[in-house]
């Protein structure tokens, strides 16, 4: 595994997208239009360096949807990817508009099929040039009932991704989650412990689970593994049939909520700064401190 590069400040835009509809035309122009927007810089004016589109952000949010707007992608790990010849109009889209504006884009996520029939929630990446350089699919996949509230079951359309992943950029190396994926540690810790500086997971919670565990989940997995964290939600539309919580925020490695947004499409903009992440490790040397002679490390083997 090669080091990690030098973390770098840079500027972290998180697009909380709304009007996310039935017309996936419609929901993937207005995802350009916002990203072309949010290139052009925040309150100051300053360009981001990354930025970062809401899970599920071409369709609507529901297992019953997934296959019905998946796209087939066919990237292969460590393999060039020929944009031009995708399948895939969301990885067109996307790609053009990252070679657009000049900036690193995290694509949110879409659903994707594979030819074995098997439909996964996909994360993209890709650099300032328009390649695809990485992809996440969510490994953890939301089954929950709660009495009286909330009944999903992503599983009965989805299948799990079974890889852990992260990209470096020339700022920093950042690990890769989709939603339900924060709240399972382990991956956030084998990102920390492969030289990742930041998380960031594009996530849906809901207006149940949200307001409970979202900042709580956050706050946790930076403070576990002293790295930014962020999470970018869709905006909350309450006409819809899933109700996305909104919130998209960033955690510094000492849990401090650096940025927030409310429920509402919105744009956050966040300078991210390494002093942050050298100072928490520093001052509360946990990442010297393990015991791996009394408990084992999760991250070796991978």
């Amino acid at each position: 595994m090669a080091a990690a590069p030098t973390f770098k400040p840079f500027t972290l835009a998180l697009v909380q997208l709304g009007q996310i509809g039935a017309d996936k035309a419609a929901n993937l122009k207005h995802a350009r239009d916002v990203v072309l927007k949010t290139a052009q810089g925040g309150p100051t004016g300053k360009k981001p360096d990354l930025i970062v589109l809401p899970e599920c952000f071409n369709s609507p949010y529901g297992h019953v949807h997934f296959p019905v707007y998946a796209e087939t992608i066919g990237y292969e790990p460590g393999q060039a990817y020929d944009v031009a010849k995708s399948e895939s109009e969301s990885v067109k889209l996307l790609s053009a508009t990252a070679k657009e504006t000049g900036v690193w884009l995290l694509g949110g996520s879409i659903p994707e099929k594979t030819p074995d029939g098997k439909v996964y929630n996909t994360s993209t990446v890709y650099n300032p040039q328009g390649e695809l350089i990485a992809i996440h699919r969510k490994v953890h996949l939301f089954d929950i009932d709660i009495p009286g509230k909330i009944k999903f079951k992503e599983s009965e359309t989805l299948t799990g991704g079974t890889t852990m992943n992260y990209f470096d950029t020339d700022f920093a190396r950042i690990g890769l989650g989709i939603c339900y994926d924060v709240r399972f540690p382990e991956l956030a810790a084998v990102s920390a412990r492969k030289g990742a500086q930041i998380c960031i997971y594009p996530g849906a919670f809901n207006t149940t689970t949200g307001p409970l565990h979202w900042e709580l989940l956050q706050r946790a997995r930076a403070v576990d593994n002293q790295i930014f964290f962020a999470m970018c939600s869709p905006a909350r539309d309450l006409n819809a049939g899933y109700h996305a919580y909104g919130h998209s925020l960033v955690s510094d490695p000492m849990g401090k909520i650096v940025g927030e947004l409310q429920h509402k499409e919105d744009v956050l903009f966040v300078d991210i700064d390494p002093e942050v992440f050298h100072s928490a490790r520093a001052g509360i040397p946990v990442t010297t401190q393990r015991r791996f002679d009394v408990y084992p490390d999760v991250s070796k083997g991978f």
